[in-house]
């Protein structure tokens, strides 16, 4: 554990969209910070992430994950399988080294969770306390994997779930905003818009999660030793998310209903869509979650206006391709 003033954390996945923002806002709040990655530093932009101790590893490798975990005071486990492959081959072993890691530091592990692990008896508003009757098959590695936290917690490990909607933000290249809505920072001449009308649903700007999850981080010795939280984000029905992207662009362009069909013809042939069509239903049914106990620890939720994080996620996808 850190014995001086500033504290050290270790995130997994800091190139990512979610690791990558809960990086910078430590860094932010003052902590050191270090993150494990798989590239060369020959192979990473200069600019990734200033401050940041880069730390050559791979979260699949137990004795990578224990050496960067070393002296930390939080295990951010950020790390994800790219585009939903191998789901369970690699995030359940992945997890499992974090926990290792964090366990043998002394560290608090903090994993970012979803909305996956429930079904309908839990819905359209979900506590912290909600039954866990998934009806797909990630939910129920969801499910596994939050079984794998509270069993070790009973063994000695520390650790705080943060449970959210759907993520979008500058640097959230895979999520439905950036890949369906905005089309990956392509000029726009429509907007495809997937959920069932009148159905609403949860979004999170990822940098609000992250500055959320940065004061957890703060006050995370004052919290019980195996901690669950869910964080509220945009409550939105219809078609709001669409019409601000709309707003966003600023040129009157229609909203479409996205068309399923052609996902239906590809699932087939494509991992991707296959596991888009398993996860419909977050579009066709009410899943928002009740962030009463986080908004208690906190005093408030970091909340940044619609219209605001909607444009600032439009500039960082269009940055990125540099358009």
């Amino acid at each position: 554990m850190t014995t001086g003033t500033q504290k050290t954390a270790l995130v997994t996945g800091a190139t990512g969209g979610i690791g990558g923002a809960v990086a910078a806002a430590l860094l932010r709040q003052g902590w050191h910070v270090r993150a494990l990655t798989r590239r060369t530093m020959a192979d990473r932009p200069a600019s990734d992430h200033a401050g940041i101790e880069w730390i050559q590893g791979d979260a699949m490798n137990p004795a990578d994950m224990k050496r960067a975990a070393e002296g930390v005071d939080i295990l951010f486990h950020g790390a994800n399988p790219p585009g939903y492959r191998n789901w369970r081959g690699l995030a359940i072993p992945m997890l499992q080294n974090a926990i290792t890691a964090a366990k043998a530091s002394g560290a608090r592990l903090i994993y970012p969770g979803s909305v996956y692990p429930y079904g309908p008896d839990a819905w359209p508003v979900v506590d912290e306390r909600a039954p866990q009757h998934p009806t797909t098959r990630k939910g129920r590695i969801r499910v596994e994997m939050e079984a794998m936290l509270a069993a070790e917690a009973k063994q000695g490990l520390r650790y705080l779930t943060v449970r959210a909607g759907d993520y979008f933000g500058p640097h959230a290249p895979s999520s439905w905003v950036s890949m369906i809505m905005l089309q990956g920072g392509k000029a726009l001449r429509s907007i495809q818009t997937p959920e069932r009308q009148g159905v609403r649903r949860a979004w999170a700007y990822l940098p609000d999660v992250a500055e959320t999850i940065a004061r957890l981080a703060q006050r995370e010795r004052d919290l019980p030793a195996a901690e669950t939280l869910h964080f509220g984000g945009h409550r939105l029905q219809d078609r709001q998310m669409a019409e601000a992207v709309a707003r966003a662009e600023g040129h009157g362009l229609p909203v479409r209903a996205f068309p399923w069909a052609l996902v239906y013809v590809a699932a087939p042939f494509n991992t991707t869509m296959r596991e888009l069509l398993e996860m419909r239903y977050l579009w066709r049914e009410e899943i928002t979650l009740d962030n009463t106990r986080l908004r208690g620890i906190l005093g408030e939720e970091p909340h940044t206006p619609l219209d605001q994080a909607v444009t600032a996620t439009l500039a960082g996808l269009r940055a990125a391709k540099g358009g």
